[in-house]
């Protein structure tokens, strides 16, 4: 009995194929390259910005924390290692303290009022003004302004002797401030300041939240009999909780990081290091000093990477807590 060999099919082309069904064909390479530019060019489209971030960012933080373990001079070939005894050096350092207390002086003076003032001031602004693009424009003047020339002027404002604020007070039969003696009151000022040149910008950024929440959600509250406040305290403020919460964030970094308004408010000739007796020297003053005029970069960079720490730690309890009490909101709504 013969025995026939049964053959393999012939798929296109002359190619062999299993089970009856003809093989794929090699895909072409514009096909690869279709594949590949789907899946890895958006890594190549956000990868300058990780690029600069890296060389402008992580590498100057690294080495800040690397300068900090040796006694580094300003003009120094040969730094020598010391650990961290710039940080125990630091942690029992009264001047770093002080600095530590009119920071947070400043920073609870000026964000706290400067929030809520900034989300009444875009509520007012989301209303039916004539010319509303007027009004924008002016609440954001002031950050639009040169700093410097602004630091001069408020350091005129609150002149001991001659300043407009100090006339206000005895015109009104108050007694005049010293505002660059006085420890609290130069902290006042300076938030004046800051308040001054940064609500407009956090308003503007509220504002343009509050027109992206659907006008549906406010009708509806209205044939609930809400009025304007309840709308504004039920709706619009829980719906505002992530701006909210970057704005607290970002004031909370630029808060901590203040240099240049007390740096122009010190009225002293030859010196710019937060008064005659640091009563309004921040930490980034006193890094300021410790780097360029004693010229010690290995105490000035422990100064910064505590003061890096700080900020990361009130940031986080800033977002805790604000994204708490907007729960909190959105629950008791």
């Amino acid at each position: 009995m013969t025995r026939t060999v049964p053959t393999t099919p012939r798929g296109r082309a002359g190619e062999a194929s299993t089970g009856g069904e003809p093989a794929r064909p090699r895909p072409a390479w514009r096909d690869r390259l279709g594949r590949w530019d789907v899946r890895y060019s958006p890594y190549l489209y956000v990868a300058p910005f990780f690029v600069i971030f890296g060389i402008v960012g992580v590498f100057p933080l690294l080495y800040t924390a690397y300068v900090s373990l040796f006694d580094w001079e300003l003009i120094d070939d040969n730094p020598s290692f010391i650990g961290l005894d710039n940080y125990v050096s630091l942690v029992a350092d009264t001047q770093f303290w002080t600095t530590l207390v009119n920071t947070l002086s400043i920073f609870v003076l000026s964000s706290g009022p400067q929030i809520v003032i900034a989300v009444l001031l875009a509520a007012l602004l989301n209303t039916r003004l004539r010319g509303p693009t007027a009004w924008r424009v002016g609440v954001l003047m002031p950050y639009v302004a040169s700093l410097v020339a602004l630091g001069i002027i408020f350091a005129n404002l609150f002149g001991p002797n001659y300043g407009l604020v100090n006339g206000i007070l005895e015109f009104v039969g108050l007694d005049r401030i010293d505002w660059q003696a006085d420890r609290f009151a130069s902290h006042v000022a300076i938030a004046i300041m800051v308040n001054w040149r940064w609500t407009g910008y956090n308003a503007l950024i509220v504002l343009a939240a509050m027109q992206a929440i659907p006008k549906e959600l406010h009708e509806a509250a209205m044939v609930d009999g809400a009025g304007p406040v309840r709308r504004f305290v039920s709706v619009t403020l829980p719906l505002l909780r992530p701006t909210l919460i970057f704005v607290v964030v970002t004031s909370t970094i630029g808060g901590l990081q203040i240099f240049t308004e007390p740096k122009l408010f010190d009225a002293m000739p030859g010196s710019n290091n937060g008064g005659s007796t640091n009563q309004f020297q921040t930490v980034t003053l006193y890094l300021y000093q410790s780097a360029f005029e004693r010229q010690d970069l290995g105490y000035a960079s422990a100064i910064a990477w505590v003061l890096f720490v700080i900020i990361i730690l009130v940031a986080l309890v800033n977002f805790v807590l604000t994204r708490r009490l907007a729960t909190t909101g959105e629950g008791r709504r």
